[in-house]
């Protein structure tokens, strides 16, 4: 581990037309790595986070509400493959509800939006090199939803995959592609300066900027949060949830007994002996959504002052070169957590919100709750849950697992959620139509392909 790796790491990056600031960023978190940095945060360096604001209390004059609306943007981070699921494109174009995309109904509750409060309400995707080009194609069709002088887009920056033996940039001529990865969400801030972005949304008078991810469709935009957040002075907030026992793995928000200072702390962030205090909901009752609000100004002003590297805590992140073939080499992959920004402003905060601004769709257990009738598509393309709380569902990975596999094994849908609390599926189950779940429900596997007759009911209402 030398100087050599990160000079090697640098000229590729210029050689791929990344700009300065971006490997200046990268170079910062190298020099970090080399120094032998995790990320970790100890679970004595901090105290929980028990009493944020709530939405639920908060008032906000409509006017008032529409005047921040009127100054804010809602940024999309879309950069994921979905690769978890077996996709090669954005996880954002895959069919949720009614034929509709992710992207489809982003776009709908967005343009609701701006009927109801009369408002422009920009719409920006952060793209990877990955997903822009699909992405841009799909929103194609919709020619009003561009705001004049505002890209819809703009794209996340790329780093060199480093190996774990050396800290050099890795070189796979089996697919060179496999030698580049997005440097994490926390490239936001950078991304937005790089592009551009930012001094044109200044230029143009907004002040707020929305962030969410673009598989969570409850993130839709909200007046009255806007309204909140311009009140409230606050340079950044992050919108948290009170956690269950199914949130064990999210990130949460703690307070770090240093300073009082508001950080959030990722699994990534989290020693092995020290994931009982990290998945424990009662030690810390709530996590971080990953919808978050920032002062675009601030921002600005703070990304100048500190030469464009803010400092996100790292998060060292080991994988193979070829994440679909164990044995290719051992990389690091350098990221940060873009909800990490919370500890960089002074006067940060948060805010508790309701369940249904996080519906985030992970696996493919997740997308069969979020296309069943526990969920109700309203008029502004905003989804509704009818079933409290919504079933949590387990389907056997080894033949579920990717959206092919997944969609064959439920050809005309999945079957009716809105009575059922659980559903387990060991093994390989065709479901027919008009399948029921009631309560709690369990398919043992049967040691060959086997099917759920039209009609059927499983489990009991007890």
């Amino acid at each position: 581990m030398s100087e050599s790796g990160l000079k090697l790491a640098q000229e590729k990056m210029a050689a791929a037309g990344v700009d300065q600031r971006a490997i200046d960023v990268f170079s910062h978190y190298y020099r970090e790595l080399e120094g032998g940095a995790t990320g970790i945060i100890a679970e004595d360096s901090i105290e929980p986070l028990n009493h944020p604001p709530l939405l639920s209390d908060v008032a906000v004059d409509g006017a008032h509400a529409r005047e921040a609306f009127a100054k804010t943007v809602i940024i999309k981070l879309n950069g994921g493959l979905g690769t978890s699921m077996g996709l090669d494109k954005a996880k954002s174009l895959l069919p949720v509800r009614d034929g509709k995309s992710f992207l489809d109904l982003i776009v709908d509750q967005v343009r609701a939006a701006r009927t109801q409060h009369d408002v422009a309400l920009p719409l920006i995707f952060m793209n990877s090199f990955r997903t822009r080009e699909d992405t841009l194609a799909a929103l194609s069709p919709y020619e009003d939803l561009a705001v004049e002088g505002i890209d819809l887009d703009f794209l996340q920056s790329q780093e060199p995959k480093l190996l774990k033996s050396d800290l050099t940039p890795v070189e796979w001529p089996a697919d060179e592609t496999l030698e580049w990865c997005p440097p994490g969400h926390g490239d936001l801030y950078t991304a937005l300066q790089v592009s551009g972005v930012l001094a044109n949304l200044l230029d143009r008078g907004y002040r707020y900027a929305s962030v969410s991810n673009s598989d969570n469709l409850g993130a839709a935009p909200n007046a009255v949060l806007a309204g909140w957040f311009a009140a409230s002075g606050a340079p950044y907030a992050a919108e948290i949830c009170r956690r269950t026992a199914a949130d064990r793995k999210g990130g949460h928000l703690a307070i770090r007994k240093a300073d009082q200072q508001l950080i959030l702390r990722d699994t990534a962030q989290t020693a092995p002996d020290e994931m009982d205090y990290f998945t424990d909901e009662h030690r810390h009752p709530y996590f971080h959504t990953n919808n978050l609000w920032f002062d675009l100004h601030v921002l600005s002003d703070t990304l100048k002052k500190r030469h464009s590297v803010l400092g996100l805590p790292l998060i060292r992140n080991e994988k193979t070169v070829d994440p679909s073939d164990s044995s290719s080499p051992e990389v690091y992959q350098i990221e940060t957590a873009m909800g990490a920004a919370i500890e960089v402003f002074e006067g940060a905060t948060a805010i508790g919100v309701g369940r249904e601004r996080f519906l985030p769709v992970k696996t493919t257990n997740d997308l069969l709750v979020l296309r069943s009738d526990v969920y109700e598509l309203n008029d502004d393309s905003t989804l509704s849950r009818v079933a409290d709380p919504a079933p949590v569902v387990d389907l056997d990975s080894r033949f579920y697992k990717t959206i092919t596999a997944f969609e064959r094994r439920l050809p005309v849908g999945p079957p009716s959620m809105k009575a059922a609390r659980s559903l387990v599926v060991k093994g390989d189950w065709t479901f027919e139509a008009e399948v029921t779940v009631l309560g709690d429900a369990r398919l043992d596997d049967e040691g060959h392909p086997s099917t759920i007759s039209a009609g059927t009911v499983l489990g009991s209402a007890t």
